[in-house]
């Protein structure tokens, strides 16, 4: 499915998208190795760094949207 013509772009673009994530986890957040031992919990550090790392992408685009307010209310309503 990837080698048709209109995948082949959205294929092109996986590198600056999805593995640009774990490239920032790597390089920013200190994933180049685990700090805990166990499966449970490093799936719990990895979920609190990726929750982070969302939250941290949620912010960014609502920054520069103007809508500073808006993600304080997301929580109070919460």
């Amino acid at each position: 499915m990837r080698h048709t013509t209109g995948s082949k772009e959205l294929y092109a673009l996986r590198s600056q998208t999805i593995e640009r994530v774990f490239a920032d986890a790597k390089e920013f957040h200190s994933m180049r190795y685990a700090k805990h031992r166990g499966l449970a919990r490093v799936k719990m550090e990895l979920n609190f760094l990726f929750a982070y790392m969302n939250l941290k992408k949620l912010v960014n685009r609502l920054w520069k949207n103007g809508l500073t307010f808006a993600f304080a209310t997301i929580f109070i309503n919460f």
